[in-house]
């Protein structure tokens, strides 16, 4: 009896018929890669923003407002700086609710304390204003911008104040100091190229010590009554003594034209007897009788319901009865 012939086995070659649990463990961690790889190549920059894009760190370009793309898990790196905002940097007080991290310091009370030229301590706050006209600069050419205008800007506080006598920055001084130590700051961030233009520099609240804040409140209040009084007395001045030269003017005004009436007035009374002493001279008994005559005419119709007589009459009731 012949064995029967020899088959060989079927080998199937295909994919292998991986279990659910399997699949997770290869097709996730290739989904997280693939998710992750697209979500961080797009970044957008707002309107007040421009994007400084590095490369390995090196810087590549300059993005302006928008969508962008950009090669992901680190290749590239996008800083958003905020160039088209006014940001301001707070000086010896917080405010609170800030959205710059950089506006206010960890110990505002050290920043307040100052020496004055007089060698007196005045506490002071103040802000700069300021803008980012040059992301690139203010990103690569200082290590921590922000803390070093910071840094900038209370030493040029610190040299004006200390050039100044405390009642200078307490009172009149304070315009003066503001400006001196704006042109200062402008002045270092240009050396330094810091990519920052400072816009003003305000001062805040200016205090004495605690411990002598009585007493220059009550010189304060002293200086601003003598100031008081010297523009009310100024203002009764401006009251009173145009309206004497007024007056006075008006015066001499009429004086002057009393005295033009006068001489007019006596050179026609010239003028009119020098006329009537020719005629008099021509002929005296005329001249007088019309000069009687012309006297009488002005006189009599002043004296109104008048009798006149003769002196030598002898009865004067009998007429009474002729009215």
């Amino acid at each position: 009896m012949n064995p029967p012939p020899f088959t060989p086995p079927t080998i199937t070659i295909g994919r292998p018929n991986l279990p659910f649990s399997l699949k997770w463990l290869v097709y996730g961690p290739l989904a997280v890669f693939l998710f992750i790889g697209v979500s961080s190549s797009f970044y957008t920059v707002s309107p007040e923003a421009e994007a400084v894009v590095q490369r390995f760190g090196k810087f590549q370009s300059i993005a302006e407002p928008g969508l962008h793309f950009k090669l992901p898990f680190g290749i590239d790196t996008a800083t958003i700086v905020p160039v088209r905002r006014q940001l301001k940097l707070e000086f010896g007080f917080v405010t609170r609710g800030a959205t710059n991290p950089d506006q206010a310091s960890e110990a505002p009370e050290l920043e307040r304390d100052m020496v004055t030229g007089d060698l007196n301590v005045a506490q002071v706050e103040w802000i700069v204003q300021y803008t980012i006209t040059s992301p690139k600069d203010f990103l690569f050419n200082v290590r921590h911008p922000a803390q070093t205008l910071r840094h900038l800007t209370e030493a040029a506080m610190c040299e004006v104040i200390g050039d100044r006598t405390v009642d200078e920055i307490l009172t009149i001084g304070r315009n003066e100091v503001e400006t001196e130590a704006l042109i200062r700051l402008k002045v270092l961030l240009a050396k330094l190229n810091l990519g920052v233009t400072a816009e003003q520099i305000q001062l805040k609240n200016v205090h004495p010590p605690g411990p002598v804040q009585r007493s220059f409140d009550e010189v304060n209040r002293a200086q601003q009554e003598r100031e008081q009084m010297i523009n009310e007395a100024n203002g009764e001045y401006n009251r009173v003594i145009p309206k004497a030269k007024g007056l006075a003017d008006q015066r001499i005004s009429g004086a002057e034209g009393f005295a033009v009436q006068r001489i007019n007035e006596a050179e026609g009374d010239v003028a009119r007897f020098k006329q009537l002493l020719v005629q008099y001279d021509k002929a005296p008994a005329i001249t007088k009788q019309r000069l009687y005559l012309e006297t009488m005419n002005e006189v009599l119709p002043n004296l109104g319901s008048k009798i006149i007589i003769d002196e030598d009459a002898k009865q004067f009731l009998p007429l009474m009865n002729l009215k």
